[in-house]
Formats: structure tokens, sequence, C-alpha cells
């Protein structure tokens, strides 16, 4: 049977998570984001916000996730030689934590960054053999209770 927790009976408590990812991409395509030469845009300055949406919208997605008041994101997106790194850190005070969020941000980042480059990525035959998302993990989660305790 499917159903959604009842946290009812738990506290608010603070609740953060940290969460990362990668893309893997053809060194011509990290060049050409370097030098702002990708047809869609810049990847990285989008991809920051289309992290921000999925952070948000986690519970329209997965639809046993709670709706929790989200306090606050930081996203970072940085190019590397073989491709871009996402790093999503969500905040809340809640009665259930935030890891499905920040695994929401980085997922959502990465398949941007993919969308944007993704004429750059293709080889002859329409296909990515070089693009790979990859690493993407919850590093980091802390919950702080009011008594001050911090747990993971």
């Amino acid at each position: 049977m499917a159903m959604m927790i009842d946290v009812t009976g738990k506290d608010d408590v603070y609740r953060e998570a940290t969460a990362t990812g990668r893309i893997r991409l053809r060194e011509a395509t990290v060049e050409a984001i370097r030098r702002g030469e990708v047809e869609k845009g810049d990847p990285l300055s989008i991809s920051r916000v289309v992290a921000m949406e999925a952070v948000k919208g986690t519970p329209y997605a997965l639809p046993f996730c709670h709706n929790i008041p989200i306090t606050g994101i930081d996203v970072d997106v940085e190019l590397e030689p073989d491709g871009v790194a996402v790093t999503v850190t969500v905040r809340a005070i809640a009665k259930t934590g935030v890891e499905m969020e920040a695994l929401s941000g980085v997922a959502a980042a990465l398949l941007n960054v993919w969308d944007m480059v993704k004429s750059l990525e293709k080889d002859e035959g329409g296909n990515y053999p070089w693009t790979r998302i990859t690493d993407i993990a919850v590093v980091n989660k802390v919950k702080r209770r009011k008594d001050g305790f911090h747990s993971t």
C-alpha cells in the first residue's frame, strides 16, 4: 500500500541537506560553455535557476514528499575541465528532511545542462557516447533540535 508518512506528531526542527552531482562533457563543449558560445544561452546561470525551481517543486514530482516551507537554497554550478559540477544545499524548519529537495535540485540542474548543450554533445548518429550524469549523492545532512542537539 502506497501512502504519505504522517508526520503530524513530529516537531518542527532545523533541517539542512547538501547534494552534489556531475555531468561529463566533451572538451569542446566545456570550451563552448567557457567562451559563452552555447546557442541556447549560459547553461551555468540558467541551471542555478532550474535547481531552485526543482527544489520548490519536489512534492509535485515525488508524490509522497511533504510540501515543506523551504527557508533557503544555495546552488553552486561550476565548470570543470571535463564537465559541470552542481552542489545544492536546502534549508527548512520542518517536520521532515530536505534530502529529496536537494537531490531534485541537482538532478534538474544537470539535466538542464545536458539539454542546453546536447547539440554539441551528439555524435554523427545523434547519440551521446561521451555525456554522462554521475555521482548524484547526498553529501551532508543536518538536523538540529530545539535543545541544540545535532544529528544526521
